[in-house]
């Protein structure tokens, strides 16, 4: 089976591995990380977040819309992994050129959150829109419940709550959110006793991580963010998957953010949720209490931070952290049997 595949973000990559592993001999075209063999552009070239910074990777999209669009000729199935900004055109594009060349959706748009019109959209141009969050299918009305990627990806769950004062800091993996997240993350560690592990990406080499993150005496660098949630009573944790993977874990935290102004206007003004987090989202679409606290942008100070580590329940948490993965371990088909089963039709 030769696949096309479109994985821009760090998170999409990390879901590529169990998937490979399960599909078994599969040769793989397109954009993901060069862990995986020799793609057609690398998605490190595409890291960027916010509305001002994406403007600037403009060209390369048009460039990679079009090489991708000529290569997906080739490929038995297309599958298509989260950024809709360049995974909803990619598609139309194949669709156009090629009527019949099949192509999945895994990691949805996020309509449930903004750009609901997207999708009629996505469903003109896609032929299997796989969701992998249980509310999802209120959008998605043809979809299918996938199941989600981290209750695969996280190898092990905490059964019983941590009482060592030990703490995970874990401020993004974009240079931008740790420039701006991490002092208030290194203010909040002065003010706590115990251990103070420090996720860095891996692929950070030690001059990058010393101009991003400035002093780190007083923590202990690790690169594996699940090794350091594990052992950790309480975690600070950026906004993004790294928050639904510790709830996952089982420990206690808070969501931090702290984003450009204007990024975090335009974004509040367009996005109407009641929540950032993902784990308070997949509880609320269930008439159930938030899980977690968030602090953003101004409520992102040390002292909050501090406050929710003293005032976590692990033992709650922990209950609630079952559910939350009883709630996520439901699926409809796993994903390898679907992408399967649609290269078999093609």
């Amino acid at each position: 089976m030769k696949l096309l595949i479109s994985a821009l973000e760090p998170s999409a990559n990390l879901h590529l591995k169990p998937l490979f592993d399960r599909l078994g001999d599969v040769e793989i075209e397109g954009i993901f990380s060069r862990s995986f063999g020799s793609p057609l552009f690398d998605s490190a070239e595409f890291g960027a977040m916010g509305f001002i910074e994406v403007i600037g990777k403009v060209p390369l999209a048009k460039k990679a819309l079009a090489a991708l669009t000529k290569k997906a000729a080739e490929c038995d199935l297309v599958l298509l992994i989260d950024s809709p900004a360049f995974n909803i055109p990619l598609a139309k594009s194949i669709k156009r050129e090629y009527p019949r060349k099949k192509i999945v959706y895994y990691v949805l748009p996020q309509v449930w959150a903004w750009k609901a019109k997207r999708v009629p959209a996505v469903e003109a141009a896609t032929d299997i829109q796989a969701a992998i969050l249980p509310f999802e299918k209120e959008w998605w009305k043809n979809g299918v419940y996938v199941g989600h990627p981290l209750m695969e990806e996280i190898a092990r769950f905490k059964e019983s709550v941590t009482r060592d004062d030990v703490y995970a800091f874990l401020p993004g993996s974009r240079a931008g959110e740790i420039e701006r997240l991490f002092p208030v993350l290194r203010e909040t560690a002065n003010g706590l006793d115990g251990r103070k592990l420090l996720v860095v990406p891996k692929h950070f080499d030690v001059r990058t991580t010393a101009k991003l993150y400035g002093d780190t005496s007083g923590f202990e660098i690790t690169h594996s963010a699940h090794d350091a949630i594990l052992q950790a009573k309480f975690a600070f944790v950026c906004s993004g998957t790294a928050t639904l993977e510790t709830a996952l874990i089982g420990t206690p935290f808070v969501l931090c953010y702290k984003a450009k102004a204007i990024d975090f206007a335009i974004a509040k003004r367009f996005v109407k949720l009641p929540f950032v987090g993902l784990s308070n989202l997949i509880f609320h679409y269930e008439g159930r209490p938030r899980l977690h606290p968030e602090l953003l942008q101004g409520e992102c100070e040390a002292d909050a931070l501090i406050g929710c580590a003293k005032n976590a329940d692990p033992d709650e948490f922990l209950t609630r952290s079952i559910e939350l993965r009883h709630l996520l371990s439901g699926r409809e088909y796993h994903i390898a049997d679907l992408i399967r089963e649609q290269a078999d039709m093609a």
